[in-house]
């Protein structure tokens, strides 16, 4: 077999072999063994992983006269095989989930979540862990668990990602972690892109009769006098809960920390009364970016009126679709209103707060009304007085901001 071929074998194994069964896999290997003719069962045991005794079991059913084939559904005879890896394993699947935590991501506009880390790179995880499982298993674990394979996406920036991008995710899920253990707040927080309020044509579909769907306009062109909707949302990664505020305004610094203030004014502080400090995960850019100086100057404030610090960890530039809100928060709202024309503020209000899921999420949403401006400058001054300190790791990107002293608050709104 030449280079090319050997290739094309590597390739089409490591594709096929994920989203087949046991049996199927046993078929699949020994046609590939046979195609490649003398030495087939070591190559093809060699790069798929599989023993040979199995590769060769699979060319005797191949071989098997039509009578002796296994019942269809079935991978081995009655009574074969061993337990299954995770029945055996107890822990396995936590492990799993607990090693690909930080690498995990969604689409927001779907329920699909896939993950970063390969299956090999799993495997040498859970290895380490003491845990016996190949690759193979592991993938069908994760199927079970609500993964599965996803095609090239449109998800790279043209220049070139930071070197420590890895390491900031497992950064941010051992704060996370850090906070969670003291009883803290942990708040994955964006905004979700704007809505125009009207009788506009909502993507998604729903069942009517025929010839009964809602009628929309024909263009997608803003009415000045209804305006637009910007849903500012805040989900508590472990309690599982959203919030959401609906501004009419602009998306500005301000109105994100305005809306984590809604946040903890209606449910923050009944939940947390004991919290000495709040946990943000935000993108890198937009109104909560980690440049962006009023975000910080607003912190600041946030920080003297709850008496409390603030914490903020960027995800690293191109990579917000692993912010946990994105997958765990907007889909769902996403779902919830498809196919259905946003008519009012109340209907959009309405139908981000009857959001729910089968885990449990339960979304609260406001109406923030305020004007908010663009432009807002923060003097060198304020922003030197800003009490914050950068982490050792990134201090860009992560950082903590504590109340000011009483004395020193006399320049803040």
């Amino acid at each position: 077999m030449d280079a090319y071929g050997y290739e094309e074998l590597k390739n089409r194994i490591a594709m096929m072999l994920p989203i087949l069964d046991e049996r199927q896999r046993r078929v699949f290997l020994a046609t590939e063994a046979l195609s490649v003719g003398h030495g087939g069962v070591k190559i093809v045991s060699e790069l798929s992983g599989v023993s040979r005794v199995t590769i060769i079991e699979g060319k005797k059913e191949i071989a098997r006269s039509e009578h002796d084939l296994l019942p269809i559904g079935r991978c081995r005879q009655a009574g074969a095989g061993r337990k299954p890896v995770a029945d055996k394993s107890q822990g396995i699947i936590a492990a799993i989930g607990r090693i690909i935590e930080p690498h995990t991501k969604g689409d927001p506009m779907t329920f699909l979540t896939w993950c970063s880390k390969s299956l090999r790179h799993i495997e040498e995880e859970l290895k380490r862990e003491g845990f016996d499982v190949s690759y193979v298993t592991i993938a069908k674990i994760l199927r079970s668990e609500g993964y599965s394979l996803q095609a090239n996406r449109k998800d790279l920036a043209i220049q070139k990602g930071d070197p420590d991008r890895d390491a900031q995710f497992q950064y941010i899920n051992e704060q996370s972690r850090l906070f969670f253990a003291r009883k803290a707040p942990v708040l994955s927080i964006d905004s979700k892109k704007k809505e125009n309020i009207g009788n506009f044509k909502n993507n998604g579909r729903e069942y009517h009769k025929k010839g009964e769907a809602p009628r929309v306009l024909d263009h997608d062109f803003p009415i000045k006098e209804l305006g637009k909707a910007t849903p500012y949302g805040i989900y508590d990664i472990f309690k599982n809960e959203g919030f959401v505020s609906v501004g009419i305004s602009k998306d500005t610094a301000e109105f994100a920390v305005e809306s984590i203030r809604k946040w903890w004014n209606i449910i923050g502080d009944n939940e947390y009364p004991d919290a000495k400090d709040i946990l943000l995960t935000a993108d890198s850019g937009g109104s909560n970016g980690y440049r962006v100086r009023l975000w910080k100057a607003e912190l600041q404030i946030l920080a003297n009126e709850l008496e409390k610090k603030i914490t903020v960890v960027h995800f690293p530039p191109g990579t917000s679709k692993w912010n946990k809100i994105e997958h765990r928060l907007f889909s769902f709202i996403s779902k919830n209103w498809r196919g259905q024309p946003l008519i009012s503020l109340a209907v959009i209000v309405s139908l981000i707060g009857a959001t729910t899921t089968e885990s449990g999420l339960r979304v609260d949403c406001v109406v923030d009304e305020a004007e908010y401006e663009r432009g807002v400058e923060v003097s060198d001054e304020e922003f030197n007085s800003i009490v914050i300190k950068p982490h050792k790791f990134h201090g860009e990107w992560n950082y903590t901001i504590s109340p000011q002293k009483k004395k020193d608050r006399k320049q803040w709104k």
